[in-house]
């Protein structure tokens, strides 16, 4: 059969960086970090007491009060940038066919906040026996944001949640894609959110040395490709892209910022949190989005790695980009936004995908900030282009996005300009 072409008509995204698309790219490109002490909680005894959250959210902007109680903060972002992004696709609800319009959307952690307070008030007051929040369970769970996305607006098309880790939006974003190529949908709202800036969340992360302990320098803290880097730094936040077949986006006269052209999936099969040394899982990924893209290497222009700032991580995937790129490596531009945004988990992947869709609307590749003159890894090659400190004006026809998750999962999502 032949598959529906798919493009993006609405961006929505709560980010470290701000909480609109403009404001939070607007300081990506001037190479802002989103950083700071943690203040979600009391972090004066973790071994890591800093991390990129959001900054003056106000739920009651979005939903209504009393329904946002029934939420976790994980779902009150996600509700928040979808309602953001068919905002700005300008969907005329009372004139669609709402059973044609679903909803994948997904969180790697869910409603930790949530399951902490729930648990945590039982242990401290088991002797008056069980209580829980009637709002406990849905308020925890990571299906429950593309549920309340879909009641919000009366969205009736497929409705289901993704969790692959840090792989978790750009899943979702692909098999949003695929519905709407295969003809079961004609828009789809998809991506991603989280909020495990929490005690747990970060002490679990903690005990396995996974975050930078760079507390005396928060700013500078996530440094992918340095010598000096240490760990991740956590961030929370929420994406959102509103996709269309195109045919449809057309007859409504939406503005369209880009065409979805291909996505790849594999895994490590290697290791419960480490990435494969030699990038195995990387480099299949890339390759399988390449040829559902029908494209070559030397079409693509940039790469939004997944560059987390970890010792094994950045060079796994450096080594992996040369594999696939060959010669062509050396052209692309890349760069790691997780350096501004921190890790959003969950969300990483979806605000990623939006950061390579501005780069491809407005030619203009993002930094990896925090790179210092001699502050280089013996085992990544610094004659790639990775972007560092300051943003850089070039044509982007094509971009290419990167996520890997912690369980081996691997996705990758490929953008370019609209050509009718």
């Amino acid at each position: 059969m032949e598959l529906k072409r798919v493009v993006v008509t609405g961006l929505g995204i709560l980010s470290p960086l701000g909480n609109s698309v403009e404001e939070t790219w607007k300081n990506l490109l001037k190479g802002e970090s989103g950083a700071g002490p943690i203040t979600r909680f009391d972090a004066s005894l973790f071994k890591t007491q800093i991390a990129c959250e959001v900054k003056n959210f106000d739920p009651g902007q979005y939903i209504d009060r009393k329904e946002a109680r029934k939420m976790d903060i994980y779902t009150q972002f996600a509700v928040a940038v979808a309602k953001q992004a068919v905002a700005d696709a300008a969907i005329d609800l009372e004139n669609e066919d709402l059973t044609r319009i679903g909803v994948v959307f997904g969180a790697g952690i869910g409603g930790i906040r949530t399951f902490e307070d729930e648990i945590g008030y039982y242990y401290q007051h088991q002797d008056m026996g069980p209580k829980f929040n009637p709002f406990f369970i849905p308020k925890m769970i990571s299906d429950i944001a593309a549920g309340q996305i879909s009641i919000t607006f009366g969205f009736h098309g497929p409705n289901y949640s993704v969790a692959s880790a840090c792989a978790t939006s750009t899943n979702a974003i692909a098999d949003a894609f695929n519905l709407i190529r295969l003809g079961k949908a004609s828009i789809m709202v998809t991506g991603g959110s989280e909020a495990a800036i929490t005690a747990g969340g970060v002490g679990g992360f903690n005990a396995m040395h996974a975050l930078t302990t760079r507390n005396d320098s928060p700013k500078t803290a996530s440094r992918p490709f340095s010598a000096s880097r240490d760990g991740f730094i956590m961030g929370e936040g929420a994406g959102c892209l509103i996709l269309e077949e195109l045919e449809h986006a057309k007859a409504r006269g939406a503005r369209i910022y880009a065409e979805v052209i291909g996505e790849g999936m594999s895994a490590d099969a290697y290791h419960l949190t480490a990435s494969h040394p030699d990038g195995l899982g990387a480099i299949l990924v890339m390759r399988n989005a390449l040829e559902d893209a029908g494209i070559k290497p030397e079409d693509i222009d940039y790469i939004n790695v997944h560059g987390t700032s970890t010792p094994v991580g950045d060079v796994s995937e450096a080594k992996a980009i040369k594999e696939v790129f060959g010669e062509h490596a050396y052209k692309l531009n890349i760069s790691s936004t997780k350096s501004m945004t921190g890790h959003m988990l969950g969300a990483a992947g979806v605000a990623e995908a939006i950061f390579s869709i501005l780069a491809v609307v407005n030619d203009i590749v993002p930094p990896t900030i925090n790179h210092e003159e001699g502050d280089e890894d013996e085992n990544i090659d610094y004659n790639l282009n990775f972007t560092f400190n300051e943003a850089q004006k070039r044509t982007v026809n094509v971009a290419l996005s990167n996520t890997f998750g912690f369980g081996g999962h691997n996705a990758c999502l490929i953008v370019k300009k609209y050509a009718k």
